[in-house]
């Protein structure tokens, strides 16, 4: 077997991933970045490829190196993640007082900056530098303008990567019933889920109409995305600490399990019903093991 590309080695190391990750490289990635390279020839416009998976599920990592075998053949990309489309605390603590309490916390449609998504789209097919948000979970704020990388465009090709990239809402009916003890108790007559589910019908459709190609990575349940958000924070806490920073705003195992509740009906009712309108489906084990492509 011939040896490995040293930005591999390199790669791994960065991420902290096990060895057994080049397998999904070459079985996942690759063939991805093959297919989308072949797509973006010869087009006018940018083609925006969307990447949905669960909390944990891997999505960041896989954009990540899509991308870095794309640049390796030339292409100009640019990698946009859902979760930087955040709006500030500011901004959801207006939603929480004037529409439901439960839009103080980042996560469901209803919280991002989908406006600001398009424009991004839009800059970057234009010639100039654009500069790509970041959003800093541990201070639940947009991090300062002047450290926000900045990509020179017109790019080639955008990954546009979440949790419910590509989703669509939920029937009327589906609404009614809560399904967990967060929606019971503190949405007892539905107004913050109908919101959320109106939110994801009209402007994140408009962003997610611009996605030329989507793959959904798809987990094997929803009760394993607990334990892959569990995993994040503690890799998020470790980061922290390595730069000197203390565990302040990562969130402990009874924090966490509150969290996931905001996620859960949508992430259900992605993965009863997303891989339907999936151009790619990549069946994920409960480790995290992307080595199954559906189609």
């Amino acid at each position: 077997m011939p040896q490995a590309p040293d930005w591999i080695a390199d790669f791994l190391q960065d991420e902290v991933l096990p060895e057994a990750y080049r397998l999904t490289i070459s079985e996942v990635a690759e063939p991805l970045a093959l297919q989308l390279q072949a797509m973006s020839a010869g087009r006018q416009e940018p083609l925006v490829a969307g990447v949905c998976g669960a909390q944990g599920s891997g999505k960041s990592t896989l954009c990540a190196v899509v991308a870095r075998l794309l640049r390796r053949r030339g292409l100009r990309v640019a990698v946009l993640s859902l979760d930087d489309l955040y709006l500030p605390r500011a901004r959801r603590l207006d939603l929480a007082a004037n529409i439901h309490p439960l839009f103080v916390t980042r996560g469901p449609p209803g919280t991002h900056d989908v406006p600001q998504g398009l424009a991004l789209l839009e800059a970057l097919s234009k010639p100039g530098p654009t500069r790509l948000p970041r959003f800093d979970k541990a201070t639940d704020d947009p991090v300062p303008l002047d450290l926000w990388p900045e990509v020179q465009g017109p790019v080639d090709l955008i990954l546009l990567e979440g949790w419910c990239v590509g989703a669509s809402p939920e029937p009327p009916d589906a609404l009614l019933k809560p399904v967990n003890r967060l929606e019971a108790e503190e949405d007892p007559n539905g107004a913050w889920r109908s919101h959320v589910n109106a939110a994801l019908a009209g402007p994140y459709q408009t962003l997610f109409g611009r996605i030329d190609h989507l793959t959904l990575l798809r987990a094997p349940s929803f009760e394993v995305v607990a334990t892959w958000r569990t995993e994040q924070e503690d890799k998020l806490r470790r980061r922290r600490q390595a730069t000197g920073q203390g565990p302040e705003r990562t969130m402990d195992a009874d924090q966490i399990t509150a969290f996931i509740q905001l996620y859960e009906r949508l992430t259900r009712h992605i993965l009863a019903t997303l891989h339907e309108g999936a151009d790619l489906v990549v069946e994920l084990e409960t480790d995290r093991t992307m080595h199954r492509l559906i189609r």
